[in-house]
């Protein structure tokens, strides 16, 4: 639903658009995906847990890990 502010005398109305819940749904799904992603491989690529073998994925985050408070060694 619409609503229409009251605005200032000589100045229009403004028009609040509704956003539905089911156009917001796909975003969040893919947003709250990446953001699990991102923390894996911030928070637990090294180790036992990791999925490639190597520490490169380690070396290129390392400064986040311990920004983030991961520890790592």
């Amino acid at each position: 639903m619409s609503q229409a502010l009251t605005a200032a005398p000589g100045l229009p109305a403004v028009a609040i658009p509704s956003i539905p819940v089911r156009e917001l749904l796909p975003w969040a799904f893919f947003f709250g995906l990446l953001a699990m992603i991102i923390v894996y491989f911030v928070g637990a690529e090294q180790g036992a847990t990791s999925l490639f073998a190597g520490t490169d994925i380690h070396e290129w985050v390392h400064d986040g890990r311990h920004l983030l408070g991961f520890p790592c060694h």
